[in-house]
């Protein structure tokens, strides 16, 4: 129980920082932030008035509103404690937690899968190639660690030319056919094999730059564990081949790995950004690019928000998991 309470209290302590840290962000800015954005409204509503509450919200969530630092900081955290990330100046008069709620359903599918399904198919091929080790398998290690080498956008750009503009077999841009289902996403079994269909590039793109990682040191783990005691006695007892692998040493080999795959999703969310941007696929990256490009201050922090809490609590499930499978950690943490 102890492990758990100090795990959830450095969790915690985190989350404070990182949203302190997106109140202080702006107003560290060089200029008035908050002038930038009010004059970036005005433009974006062709002229027409802006609500005095709208201005003053901007001005507050940006620490243009002339009350103290202390004053700002407790009304920014009751802002967000009520979902009230202001509002987008690129996107006016739309509301930044409803562009986020949009485009997080997006990222969450395919960071939420690509990941899992690279992760899957490291350990099981990395434990065989482990267990299989001075054969010809091992030169999946090198194969598949060529693609992790490689920078996101440049290989969707390689599996774009291939597999779109060569073969035309996938569709290059977008998150679902807009021509088919002109009046936007819906619940039907047609829009849910457009989505799957328009995803497996980015998500290839993602199984092939992170899969060599898991692979290499699950392979790694496994040749370590395979001169364990505990395999060596199992091996003396008889045992079949196959238990030995999957019982006793896949069981313990894989253990490192689950530890950082949690960190590991800070880098796969840190890359979607970009190669959302290559697919123009509508996820938090793409609406990232977009807040950075366009200067819209209020859509910035709260997509940093939104990853920052996100990753964190990914991180948090693996260390429950983590600990749950590994009583040393549990004793030691």
């Amino acid at each position: 129980m102890k492990f758990y309470l100090r795990r959830l209290t450095f969790y915690v302590i985190t989350l404070w920082a990182a949203i302190s840290l997106n109140f202080l962000l702006p107003r560290l800015l060089p200029g008035d932030p908050a002038q930038i954005m009010i004059g970036k409204l005005r433009r974006a509503s062709g002229g027409r008035p802006i609500s005095q509450e709208t201005i003053d919200s901007i001005k507050a969530l940006l620490g243009a509103d002339g009350s103290p630092m202390w004053q700002q900081y407790l009304n920014y955290w009751g802002r967000v404690l009520h979902g009230d990330l202001g509002v987008s100046s690129t996107r006016y008069p739309s509301p930044v937690a409803e562009l986020i709620g949009q485009a997080l359903p997006w990222t969450v599918i395919l960071v939420g899968v690509a990941p899992i399904i690279s992760f899957v198919l490291g350990i099981v091929i990395g434990a065989w190639v482990g267990w299989r080790r001075g054969t010809w398998l091992d030169h999946l290690v090198p194969i598949t660690t060529v693609f992790q080498s490689i920078p996101y956008f440049w290989l969707a750009l390689v599996l774009v030319a291939v597999f779109s503009v060569n073969l035309g077999w996938l569709p290059i841009v977008g998150g679902y056919d807009v021509f088919d289902f002109p009046g936007g996403p819906e619940w039907s079994w047609p829009f849910v094999l457009s989505v799957a269909t328009h995803a497996i590039l980015p998500a290839l793109t993602i199984v092939l730059s992170s899969v060599g990682g898991w692979l290499l040191g699950m392979r790694n783990m496994m040749v370590s564990t395979l001169s364990e005691d505990h395999v060596v006695t199992a091996e003396a007892k008889g045992l079949t081949p196959r238990r030995i692998r999957t019982a006793y040493a896949s069981r313990i080999a894989q253990i490192p790995s689950l530890a950082g795959f949690g960190i590991a999703l800070g880098f796969v969310v840190a890359g979607s950004i970009v190669m959302e941007q290559v697919f123009s696929y509508p996820g938090i990256g793409k609406l990232m690019i977009q807040s950075v490009q366009g200067l819209d201050y209020a859509l910035m922090q709260g997509v940093f928000l939104v990853i920052t809490i996100t990753v964190l609590a990914a991180n948090f499930i693996m260390d429950l998991i983590y600990g749950f499978i590994d009583p040393r950690a549990r004793l030691n943490g």
